[in-house]
């Protein structure tokens, strides 16, 4: 009795832990552009909008991981072949389906709710949001070309929101260059599923089959010369301050970087783990942040 007992814990430790996995707390670096508007207005000295910033962002982590419950649902057959997805808590068996798809929907309520306290129109973004996931989960991400920019799209959200929860204005330069460095980011894992499932020799998610390794090097590039290009007119023309300009060098890095890493190291699958392991990556994104904020809130 006393051992059923102690042994009690410790699953319920597992089963928590597991859930922690699953939420993938490790991408939700992908909502710090929730702050972007409150960056590019100069409103950082604000605690009001600093508070409205973090709800959002506590809004999209949790609408985030939402998704990506329902999507570890759907594709748990797929994932159980992929040399690395199968090690998911539901493809692995360590999350049961109905939890998942529970804790999915307490996630997404919650999101709404916070979301709705900010105002309708943050409301209206987390609909938006959250109906582009269902969207790509449920089919768009089956279909070629379309798949990547249902991930730009995801991301032009999250800055949109992030600067109605503040209500200050974005600059429509930084939404497209937000919607070009996500397809960047997007044909990257694209390319990093490619390399590996050929790797591997086993099966990939189907959609791989539209793509090859030389059309994904080749969008790639159009993408990474589009994004440098939209961030330079940006800079030429921002309201802001015409000092932004002195940020390209850090974008020029930081995609270059980027570039290195895919081909010679191949790491874009997971494009997070770039961000948070690559020292170089790092280092270029904090000088870019901190040249802008001191920029933005000097001139």
């Amino acid at each position: 009795m006393a051992i059923v007992e102690a042994a009690e814990p410790v699953v319920a430790r597992r089963r928590a832990g597991a859930a922690l996995a699953a939420l993938r707390p490790r991408q939700w670096s992908k909502n710090l552009l929730l702050f972007a508007g409150l960056l590019f207005a100069a409103k950082t000295g604000d605690a009001t909008r600093w508070g409205e910033a973090v709800a959002a962002f506590a809004a999209y982590c949790a609408a985030s991981s939402a998704a990506y419950l329902i999507n570890d649902v759907r594709d748990a057959s797929y994932d159980r072949l992929h040399p690395v997805k199968r090690g998911r808590p539901v493809a692995s068996g360590e999350l049961e389906p109905r939890t998942a798809v529970a804790l999915a929907a307490v996630l997404a309520t919650a999101a709404l709710g916070i979301a709705g306290a900010l105002g309708l129109g943050s409301l209206a973004y987390m609909l938006g949001f959250l109906a582009l996931q269902a969207a790509y989960t449920g089919g768009l991400k089956h279909v070629v070309l379309i798949d990547v920019m249902a991930i730009g799209g995801l991301f032009v959200l999250r800055a949109a929101a992030g600067a109605e929860a503040v209500a200050v204005r974005i600059s429509p330069w930084l939404l497209v260059c937000t919607a070009l460095l996500a397809l960047f980011l997007g044909l990257a894992k694209r390319r990093g599923e490619l390399v590996l499932v050929g790797a591997e020799e086993t099966p990939g998610r189907p959609v791989l089959e539209g793509y090859s390794l030389e059309l994904v090097d080749q969008l790639v590039s159009v993408v990474a010369a589009s994004t440098i290009s939209a961030y330079a007119l940006y800079t030429f023309t921002a309201r802001e301050s015409k000092a932004m300009m002195a940020t390209i060098p850090f974008v020029l890095f930081g995609i270059f970087r980027y570039l290195y890493l895919i081909h010679r190291r191949d790491l874009g699958e997971e494009p997070e783990l770039v961000l948070l392991t690559d020292a170089q990556t790092l280092l270029c994104v904090v000088a870019w942040a901190v040249t802008s904020a001191i920029i933005l809130l000097t001139t």
